[in-house]
């Protein structure tokens, strides 16, 4: 099986450890260990020797009873029973698409998103059709345009909400047109979740598994509960085929994620509440930090992100993004992710959840850095 290099990693191996200025990490500021046993209510100092006592062995194959609650519970009526622990998002969507696409099938993908959604169909010989979005339809899908892309042997819809590198969010109305589209041919929905959880005003953000029989979320620990260096993520689906084949498949490429993942994962999630409000303060802050400079810097542009950790900024020079992207980690020191990475020329995905003093020098040297242009 031939794949396609996965840009926007290749991007940041290759020029993430450089960076004076990181606006390109998309987690909400990455906790210590001692943080997050302090936001769970427990003294550092005195429940760390604890850990010595955890056996190194694979533990719960399938994942804990509090890890599969935990995980249960980020959704409306979701149990345990469907859930399927992976090893991050990228092993759940990983999962997914290898347990239900064949050679013989076509899909969407929403374009722009992760690159996982369109490269690992294609190299399996599925035809991908590719649903654009368009800052003019503030990079939501269209859903005319997605009723002309389906038909009988479309099998499986996959789209990323939030939206990265977009920042856009689907509406209820407009995702429950998505479900009757994919009801309508009988096909799967599989929902990139991974920067669903906080909200700008706090309220629940649904998902499709809480509006389809044959809806998929996937989602982690990385991005909205700032614990990436846990690698554990999840698949949640009502339908009980899908669960047998991706745990199938599990015992070839998984068996189970690592004790200390899990037990801290079931840790974090019993007490997202304070998790999420801690985040919540920092993605307020920094979005207001990111909005601001875009209005006051002529060269740049973009529809304002709606929830998750990042945004798509287009800029009114005439240099390929990865040259600008670059020119800005070299002369600059500071990193963002070229629009290329996700076939989107004349942007670049800035990620604003990280440090706001770092945010702000960083947006500034962007601005001189086009000026200078």
């Amino acid at each position: 099986m031939k794949i396609k290099p996965f840009k926007v990693e290749m991007w940041m191996n290759t020029y993430e450890n450089d960076a004076v200025y990181n606006l390109g990490e998309t987690c909400v500021d990455s906790l210590t260990v001692s943080q997050l046993l302090t936001l769970c209510g427990k003294d550092p100092a005195s429940y760390l020797p604890s850990l010595g006592d955890i056996r190194l062995s694979y533990g719960h194959i399938e994942g804990s009873p509090e890890l599969l609650r935990g995980i249960a519970g980020m959704y409306k009526n979701a149990t345990p029973d469907q859930v399927v622990v992976t090893h991050g998002a990228i092993g759940a969507n990983h999962q997914v698409i290898l347990s239900l696409v064949e050679a013989s099938d076509n899909m969407i993908s929403v374009m722009p998103t992760y690159q996982q959604h369109y490269s690992i169909p294609e190299s399996i010989g599925a035809e991908v059709r590719p649903l654009q979005l368009t800052i003019e339809n503030k990079f939501l899908p269209d859903l005319d345009e997605l009723r002309r892309l389906v038909d009988k042997n479309t099998k499986l819809i996959t789209i990323n909400n939030p939206n990265n590198p977009t920042g856009s969010l689907i509406p209820l109305e407009v995702l429950q047109e998505i479900v009757e589209i994919a009801r309508s041919v009988d096909a799967y929905l599989l929902s990139d979740e991974v920067y669903r959880g906080i909200s700008a005003d706090g309220s629940y953000i649904p998902s499709v598994v809480d509006l389809y029989e044959k809806g998929i979320s996937v989602g982690s620990m990385s991005k909205v509960f700032s614990l990436a260096g846990l690698r554990l993520g999840w698949i949640v689906t009502a339908s009980a085929q899908l669960k047998e084949d991706c745990l199938r498949r599990r015992d070839y490429d998984t068996i189970s994620v690592g004790v200390l993942d899990d037990h801290f994962a079931a840790m974090a999630l019993t007490n997202k509440d304070k998790i999420f409000a801690r985040n919540r303060e920092i993605l307020d802050t920094n979005r207001a930090i990111l909005d601001n400079w875009v209005n006051a810097t002529p060269e740049v542009y973009y529809q304002k992100p709606q929830a998750g950790t990042t945004a798509l900024v287009y800029y009114k020079k005439d240099i390929p993004s990865r040259d600008l992207a670059i020119k800005l980690i070299k002369e600059k020191g500071v990193l963002v992710t070229p629009g290329e990475c996700f076939e989107m020329e004349g942007a670049l995905r800035i990620g604003y959840a990280y440090d706001s003093k770092q945010l702000q020098q960083g947006l500034d040297l962007i601005a001189e850095t086009l000026r200078e242009l």
